[in-house]
């Protein structure tokens, strides 16, 4: 498969997505500080404004004033969503938040950014009801995704300053007939919550939309969840073509036991591509 012949060239890497609920900001900063020593590739937060699981109604924080905070705090890591939710901001807004986290980031980086602009289409109605945005359906918000990564683009050649790199771009979701369609138009990095056997398909349908687009497949970093998945399965995956793992961390407790465990399996991969 095209992908995976492309994806021999990446290094592997993970993400930890630190979701921003049932805990305190202080216990989520100190987090993210752990995982930058650590070595983690990147860290992630979601943008939601309620748990989604647990406490309905426990504690809560912002995606992008976090990502800010995150972008000033640490000095290594890439940092953003997984992911933005496009109906909350328009895309022009988006943008110049994108860029200026961006250039927030840069300053303990030799001046090159370390924010990645991971979006979607949306998903969470407790969202849209409770702050007044409208939930249309999954197509319609899928359209106006489509509709905003140009509008997205155009505003970063326009931004003085503009940013300090291409900004990364992760689209998030496996929907065959829009989504993967979007993710070969606009994004850098795909990503998904898919099985091996999943992901194996999905690729095939990616690869199609790229011929389609004019897009070349290996231009485009394979994301996948592996929080509930087995080192095994990581191998599957990695033959596949995928080369960003993600797990995720939650409020009360923030055990980081799988982090690590992922953090030795992905050094044995880059051992094992330094060696080849």
């Amino acid at each position: 498969m095209t992908s995976s012949i492309h994806a021999q060239s990446r290094p592997v890497r993970l993400g930890v997505q630190i979701a921003p609920q049932h805990s305190g900001y202080q216990q989520i900063r100190d987090t993210a500080a752990e995982l930058e020593a650590l070595g983690v590739d990147v860290i992630f937060n979601w943008d939601h404004f309620f748990p989604l699981f647990g406490d309905p109604d426990g504690l809560h924080f912002e995606s992008w004033t976090m990502l800010a905070a995150l972008a000033e705090q640490t000095s290594t890591v890439e940092i953003g969503a997984l992911v933005n939710c496009n109906s909350y901001r328009n895309a022009n807004l988006q943008a110049d938040m994108a860029r200026t986290i961006d250039h927030i980031s840069a300053g303990s980086n030799d001046g090159v950014g370390r924010f990645i602009f991971g979006t979607g289409s949306g998903w969470f109605e407790r969202d849209y009801d409770e702050y007044g945005y409208e939930f249309g359906t999954k197509g319609s918000r899928l359209d106006d995704l489509a509709q905003a990564m140009p509008v997205i683009r155009d505003r970063w050649s326009k931004l003085v300053p503009p940013p300090t790199r291409h900004i990364p771009v992760l689209i998030g979701g496996g929907g065959e007939k829009k989504t993967l369609r979007i993710v070969a138009e606009h994004a850098d990095i795909w990503h998904s919550f898919s099985d091996p056997e999943v992901l194996e398909h999905k690729l095939s349908v990616l690869d199609s939309w790229c011929s389609t687009v004019g897009r070349d497949p290996g231009e485009i970093e394979v994301s996948v969840e592996v929080g509930h998945r087995t080192l095994e399965q990581g191998d599957e995956l990695h033959a596949l073509g995928a080369r960003l793992y993600t797990l995720q961390v939650s409020g009360p407790d923030h055990d980081l036991t799988k982090v690590n465990e992922w953090l030795s399996w992905r050094d044995g991969k880059s051992a094992a591509r330094k060696a080849a």
